[in-house]
C-alpha cells in the first residue's frame, strides 16, 4: 500500500508540472485560471496522500485552509476577468 501511495504521488507531481507549464505558456488568461485551480486540487491532493502515508491527521487542517484559499483565489480571479474589478465601490454619495 504504502508503494502504491507514493506512486500517486510522483504522479500527482508529474501533472502538477505540465499544469505550471499551462499556467505560464497558456493560450488566455481563463486557460491559466483553470489551470491554477486545478494546482491548488493536486496540492491538496498531495497533502492527503502524505498524511495517509504518515499516518497522522495533522495535515487536515492544512488542506481545509488551502481549499479555502484556492476557492477565494478563483472566485476572486474569475470577477476581477469579468468586471475589471474585485470590489465594487459606489462612488455615489
Amino acid at each position: 500500500m504504502n508503494i502504491f501511495i507514493w506512486i500517486c504521488l510522483i504522479i500527482i507531481f508529474l501533472s502538477m508540472l505540465g499544469t505550471l507549464v499551462r499556467v505560464f505558456k497558456g493560450p488566455s488568461t481563463p486557460d491559466r485560471l483553470i489551470a491554477l485551480d486545478g494546482i491548488g486540487v493536486m496540492l491538496i491532493s498531495i497533502i492527503a496522500l502524505l498524511s495517509i502515508a504518515f499516518d497522522t491527521i495533522f495535515f487536515i487542517d492544512v488542506i481545509l485552509l488551502i481549499a479555502i484559499m484556492s476557492f477565494i483565489g478563483t472566485v476572486s480571479f474569475s470577477k476581477f476577468i469579468e468586471k475589471g474589478a474585485i470590489i465594487d465601490r459606489d462612488t455615489r454619495r
